[in-house]
């Protein structure tokens, strides 16, 4: 570094020589070299200035931005438990066939308290006991002081509570978003949705997941955050469910009996457009499982589908078809029918000791429901044979349906299938099925002989299933069963310009400790409509039902089933768009209107 010296030689000499002052010359360049440290030290000073200011600035600026976010932001509760699994709360919607909900979601609030934010837990306690009558002051008061941190209190709240709990005013109550499953039709459809429950909860979520039916069946499909937003459409018809549901409730009601069941399918696709179990109940309020007793005494207990039932007479029409199919009979071959029937150490009867002997044509041993005749057709058959076409016929296994409780409904089947369960099977005895799986059963024979696999999801276009029986048995046996309520056991069943076919079977229940309860009995219709073109087929089935309008009282299905499904045939038809046949009459002539036979 070079330095300008205060005192120059040549400028002190050149002073002197001129006579001026020599420390003149040092005072000046003191005051030169000063003004520059003046000014080096005042441009540092404006650099250092100008970076704090746009520190400053950039620190304001972040500040507002932060600010002006948390602003925007929606307020939520504070959680009280760190990471975990995210709680996935979407469910999707459930349909009818026509779009109306079945189910869907609700937002609601749940109330938890952290008592250490409280101020006064006692009254707190008072005033939640007083909301809540279900809740006890002293025990809530005990948990709100005891040291912990958190405690549920309410995990749902309707709007009309979460205001009375807001007037408390204490800070230790907070309230949780949550969605919550509504079934806004109540008891309608009850056992094909089955219900939900909360799975996995945080104070700002909580997981739906399903308890029953459907929703349980179907619970990972419901639950797919990917398909959320599209709605799980049924096969079931809101307007028929209900109607169904409704004449359903009146015949159990009026044939005294402790249960009812319906099952109406589509005979094309093996769509179940209703399916109706009494008693029945809520799902928004689903009662808890019975424990003790008889399970199937409880509400929850779905009749069409667990339900696993000696079907009586509604199965001679297989046997029967199965005779044609092989060639062994036709509509008019006549059967050995001379009752009572003896094999080995067993009687065969027929109904009230009955004789419709000694010979029978095929046909009226459908419309007359011969138990000896049916039986002399099995022993045609052959056992091993029997059961194939059983199994064919899905009558063997359980129901196929989209329902959680389906696959427990196992049918009751021997382990060896001797000749007296091959006499027994052939009129519905010695074996147990699901009323779902007569119903699909029917619909192979009304639909010409092509297998049903019912389902309860609805779709525009399904595969067929295999054939089991030729068309042209499949329309004789339509023609048998159309008989049967013209002339034979279920003559209350011809419902005016609809015209209807089908078969009743009557079965005593089994008792505990062995043998049958001739005064218990599950009574069956199961019926295929319009006969000259069926397209749909109805099961109805009651439960130890008894008639007792008459002097003695009467048990069989032609009093007690048959009505009751004409009524809902009768009521539904013409809302599915099946317009009457009327036939033309005499205008001098009368009507008569012949009672059903006794036998089934």
């Amino acid at each position: 570094m070079i330095r300008t010296p205060l005192r120059p030689l040549a400028r002190i000499l050149d002073a002197r020589a001129k006579g001026e002052n020599p420390d003149v010359i040092e005072r000046e360049n003191i005051n030169a070299r000063h003004e520059v440290m003046r000014d080096k030290a005042r441009g540092r000073a404006e650099k250092r200035l100008l970076l704090l200011g746009i520190g400053f600035f950039m620190a304001f600026t972040v500040i507002g931005v932060r600010m002006g976010i948390l602003a925007d932001s929606v307020p939520v509760e504070p959680r009280t438990s760190a990471g975990g699994t995210e709680i996935t709360a979407q469910r999707a919607d459930i349909l009818d066939r026509r779009g109306r909900i079945l189910a869907t979601n609700m937002l609601t609030y749940s109330l938890y308290a952290q008592p250490h934010d409280m101020v006064d837990p006692v009254h707190a306690a008072t005033e939640l006991a007083a909301i809540f009558p279900e809740l006890d002051a002293k025990a809530l008061e005990r948990r709100f002081t005891d040291g912990r941190s958190f405690l549920w209190v309410r995990k749902v709240l309707s709007p009309e509570q979460m205001q009375k709990v807001h007037e408390i005013g204490d800070p230790g109550l907070y309230f949780g978003p949550r969605e919550m499953r509504l079934y806004p039709n109540g008891n309608l459809a009850s056992h094909v949705l089955g219900g939900a429950a909360f799975g996995a909860e945080g104070v700002a979520s909580a997981e739906v997941i399903g308890t029953a039916g459907i929703e349980k069946d179907l619970d990972a499909r419901l639950r797919d955050p990917a398909q959320s937003g599209t709605p799980l459409t049924l096969s079931i018809d809101l307007t028929l469910q209900a109607n169904i549901e409704e004449v359903l409730a009146t015949g159990m009601r009026m044939m005294n009996a402790k249960g009812a069941a319906a099952i109406l399918m589509d005979v094309h696709s093996g769509e179940v457009l209703s399916l109706a179990s009494l008693p029945s109940f809520d799902p928004n309020d689903r009662p808890a499982v019975a424990t003790k007793g008889d399970p199937s005494d409880s509400p929850l207990f779905d009749r069409a589908v667990q339900g696993v039932y000696e079907l009586g007479s509604t199965f001679k029409i297989f046997a029967v078809a199965q005779a044609m199919d092989l060639g062994l009979v036709n509509p008019e071959t006549l059967v050995d029918a001379n009752a009572p029937m003896h094999w080995g150490k067993f009687t065969i009867k027929e109904w009230s000791n009955h004789n419709y002997g000694p010979l029978l044509s095929v046909t009226d041993v459908i419309a007359k429901s011969s138990n000896v005749g049916a039986a002399r057709i099995g022993l045609m058959i052959g056992g091993e044979r029997q059961r194939a076409f059983l199994k064919a016929m899905g009558l063997l296994d359980p129901p196929q349906a989209e329902l959680i409780e389906a696959p427990g409904a196992k049918a009751l089947v021997p382990d060896r299938w001797s000749e007296i369960v091959t006499i027994t099977a052939s009129y519905g005895h010695g074996i147990a099925s699901s009323p779902l799986n007569l119903a699909a059963a029917y619909a192979t024979i009304a639909n010409g002989g092509i297998k049903v696999t019912p389902t309860l999801l609805h779709a525009t276009h399904r595969e067929p299933g295999v054939r089991v029986i030729t068309a042209e048995t499949a329309k004789a046996c339509v023609a048998m069963l159309r008989r049967v309520v013209t002339e034979g056991t279920a003559t209350l069943a011809n419902v005016p310009g609809y015209a209807v076919a089908g078969k009743t079977g009557t079965a005593e229940k089994p008792r505990k400790g062995g043998g049958y309860d001739s005064n218990k009995v599950i009574n069956t219709f199961a019926a295929m409509f319009p006969a000259n073109d069926p397209k749909y087929v109805l099961v109805v089935i009651l439960d130890e039902p008894v008639e007792t309008s008459g002097p003695v009282p009467r048990r069989t299905a032609g009093w007690t089933s048959v009505p009751v499904a004409a009524e809902i045939i009768r009521r539904i038809a013409p809302l599915m768009g099946l317009r009457p046949q009327v036939e033309s009459t005499s205008l001098d002539g009368l009507t008569a209107v012949k009672e059903p036979l006794v036998a089934e």
